[in-house]
């Protein structure tokens, strides 16, 4: 049995884990592992007729070149946010590329599924395990339509992947974050300042939330819940004069927007239709200050969230994950994504990531009118809430 892995969109800690642990289950269960490189770009860009895709577009997978990538974070595959379903113009490999594609609007997107079909059976995959969000994931979605045989192991910072409670990475993202907001008190302490520090999340505020609660923020904005600038710049005064050494702190989500206001995005849309967020910290800033007269500090903790190694919890969820994905493979249970639910592992159909959107429980876990995390109800609930 041949069993491929490919690891999409942005790197989190945990991916090389679960790499090496699908390599090593496999191999325990008799299965060859083909490791397809820069995510669904390594099969986009897999020319059926050259004879050197072998380390460019896809590596064969063994204990030996697989055993010590677990000590390190991002992905020993490499990744890619390519949509082969969806190709503009300019991205088009140049041996695809025909002389209809040259009168083609600059926006417009190509299908090179019937190619990407193509790469898959040449390789003689019988499995493919793909671990990605929901953009990744939903291409698997249109392999699985296509008859491909596939297991979809979710993975996001943000943790927005629907249909699991956890996604590989979050936990270290959050970890991250709550270091980097402990660090910067001693600067908004020692210059009696109100700190703004922007994470990452697009549609769900989960790691501005849950970064928030463990750090013990003053004020957190999540992308859920519209923020009225002027409330929240007078809580931020009455936190910053209770507090001894006379500062304020506050997190706010890169997905977050003022009531009424827009979500900050800017460049050119990627192949599953998203610009780029970041700087609603900034505006967010800038006006706090304006309304204050108070001096800030802005800081963007962006890609430093999901660099380096993995924590124990995304190594856990990373290696068990890896572990009922393989099994899945071998034992040819397929069309599933792989889930941890009220905190035990699971599977769900892999439909079910696109069948709606993750987001933070604001009922359960935020004052909507104070700005800051709550949980409603502990009793019951799953040790890392979620």
């Amino acid at each position: 049995m041949r069993i491929g892995i490919l690891t999409g969109g942005g790197d989190v800690p945990g991916l090389n884990p679960c790499i090496k642990a699908v390599v090593y289950r496999a191999a325990d269960s008799g299965a060859e592992v083909i490791g397809i490189r820069k995510g669904w770009g390594g099969l986009l860009h897999f020319n059926l007729d050259a004879s050197d895709n072998e380390g460019k577009n896809y590596i064969p997978l063994n204990k030996m070149n697989t055993r010590t990538i677990d000590r390190s974070g991002g992905t020993f595959l490499h990744t890619s946010r390519t949509n082969p379903g969806k190709v503009k113009k300019a991205d088009i490999p140049d041996f695809l590329r025909r002389s209809e594609h040259e009168n083609l609007e600059k926006d417009a997107k190509l299908d090179f599924t019937p190619h990407v079909l193509k790469v898959i059976e040449k390789l003689r995959l019988d499995a493919l395990i793909t671990i990605g969000g929901d953009d990744t994931q939903s291409y698997a979605v249109r392999m699985h339509k296509e008859g491909i045989p596939v297991i979809a192991i979710p993975k996001t910072m943000d943790n927005d992947v629907y249909g699991t409670d956890y996604c590989i990475g979050f936990s270290t993202a959050v970890t991250r974050s709550v270091d980097f907001i402990t660090a910067l008190r001693t600067v908004a302490g020692s210059h009696e300042r109100i700190a703004v520090v922007e994470l990452f999340g697009r549609n769900s505020g989960e790691t501005s939330l849950i970064s928030a609660y463990l750090a013990g923020v003053d004020r957190a904005i999540i992308s859920e819940v519209p923020f009225d600038i002027e409330r929240l710049a007078s809580f931020l005064m009455e936190d910053k004069a209770k507090n001894p050494s006379n500062y304020a702190i506050m997190t706010i989500s890169e997905g977050a927007h003022l009531v009424g206001g827009q979500v900050v995005e800017y460049g050119e849309e990627d192949a599953y239709g998203h610009k780029k967020l970041g700087g609603i910290g900034a505006v967010t800033e800038e006006a706090l200050k304006k309304l204050t007269g108070v001096h800030t500090v802005y800081q963007q903790v962006a890609y430093l969230m999901r660099s380096g190694e993995p924590d124990a919890l995304d190594r856990m969820v990373a290696i068990s994950f890896a572990n009922l994905a393989t099994d899945l493979a071998v034992k040819k249970e397929y069309g599933k994504m792989v889930a941890l639910r009220e905190g035990k592992y699971t599977t769900v159909p892999i439909e079910t990531l696109t069948q709606g959107v993750k987001r933070v429980d604001v009922e359960e876990l935020y004052d909507a009118q104070q700005y800051r995390p709550k949980v409603a109800h502990l009793l019951g609930k799953p040790m890392f809430l979620y």
